[in-house]
């Protein structure tokens, strides 16, 4: 250990070596401009009444940067505030020297709910989306759609209070004499099952498939087969059919082929319907009959599908894995935009690894 004093440079030669090492984020940074969500993170805050007083504000972008860096590693806003003091590496992609000011956990909860109260985060998707599109890498191959499951915070009530809450009451009004308890319980979150293909046993012969309850939400993405990035998303409560969403808006207009690839749960007369009726072609798996054995001709089809579907596990693995994401909030809000982040943090890297493959070509 060095008992002299910090030289000048010190720093400056730490953030070198980094940079030699590969920083991830100093990449991300190169690849995203983040000056691009300027105006649209300006005008959802708004001006500022200077007569009041006060430090300075923060910059929008400073603080969008940070919930970006909250979602690539699932962390809350205080592991946020606190790695972002603490490493070189997170500094400089913050565009923050060793001695100022990092904005705490409040005033990004703060700036998360102005983002959430305006819908800016929606707008922020696009944003980004046009501009990897601007980069050359547009939507096309068709797409792929699909849903997973988002863990939350488990709730335990009694039987009416959840029959009280299936029926669409909120909080306050099922615990009035409560409000502390009130504002700790999430009513929009739900239960589902989620089942699991059970192995062969000993004898070759299928095994009863295993039932896993899972509380919480579910992303709904569809990505471009070409690129693999997330083009539309939306969030609902776990128990909410995989099938219906298709119809609310997952489907890209702009993608340039027609193709839509899903798995058995999207299979139904009305979504063939309305991807007929908006001119595009369903490449949907084919459900297997009750009681009978499937089709060879139609096994053979899906097994075809699966090669293309399976691309779609991707985000989820990353997301859950890699960005380890969780819902650590109360509400469908406030979840889709943690999932709605996520989303933006996958695409951002996403868009990093296409440009090293157009790079290395």
């Amino acid at each position: 250990m060095s008992a002299g004093q910090p030289g000048f440079w010190d720093v400056q030669d730490r953030l070198r070596e980094l940079s030699a090492q590969g920083d991830p984020l100093e990449k991300l940074a190169r690849t995203v401009d983040f000056e691009l969500f300027r105006a649209e993170l300006t005008a959802t805050l708004g001006p500022r009444d200077r007569s009041k007083g006060g430090r300075p504000a923060f910059d929008p972008v400073l603080k969008f940067r940070m919930l970006v860096l909250q979602a690539l590693h699932g962390l809350s806003l205080a592991q946020t505030e606190y790695l972002v003091a603490d490493r070189l590496s997170w500094m400089r992609f913050c565009r923050l020297g060793p001695g100022e000011a990092v904005p705490d956990a409040n005033t990004l909860w703060d700036f998360r709910e102005a983002l959430i109260a305006t819908g800016a985060l929606e707008r922020l998707f696009t944003r980004l989306d046009e501009a990897i599109t601007a980069a050359g890498y547009l939507p096309m191959a068709g797409q792929i759609v699909d849903a997973t499951l988002v863990s939350a915070p488990r709730q335990r009530n009694n039987d009416e209070e959840k029959a009280r809450i299936r029926a669409g009451e909120k909080a306050a009004a099922i615990w009035p004499d409560k409000p502390a308890k009130a504002r700790q319980k999430d009513t929009d979150a739900r239960w589902t099952v989620k089942f699991s293909k059970a192995k062969p046993g000993p004898d070759g012969k299928p095994q009863i498939d295993i039932a896993i309850p899972a509380y919480g939400y579910k992303s709904h993405i569809s990505i471009d087969r070409r690129h693999g990035v997330i083009r539309r998303a939306r969030t609902t409560d776990a128990a909410a059919h995989d099938g219906a969403r298709l119809r609310e808006g997952l489907i890209d207009p702009n993608n340039t082929a027609s193709e839509v690839w899903a798995d058995t749960a999207y299979r139904s007369a009305q979504n063939e319907q309305y991807l007929q009726g908006i001119g595009r072609v369903s490449r949907i798996h084919r459900r297997k009959p009750a009681g009978r054995p499937m089709a060879k001709h139609f096994a053979r089809g899906n097994a075809t599908k699966s090669a293309v579907r399976a691309h779609v596990e991707h985000p989820f693995a990353y997301q859950k894995g890699v960005m380890g994401l969780v819902i650590r909030t109360i509400g469908l809000a406030r979840a889709h935009a943690a999932i709605t982040l996520a989303n933006m943090g996958y695409n951002m890297k996403r868009w990093c690894w296409l440009d090293r493959q157009r790079a290395t070509a």
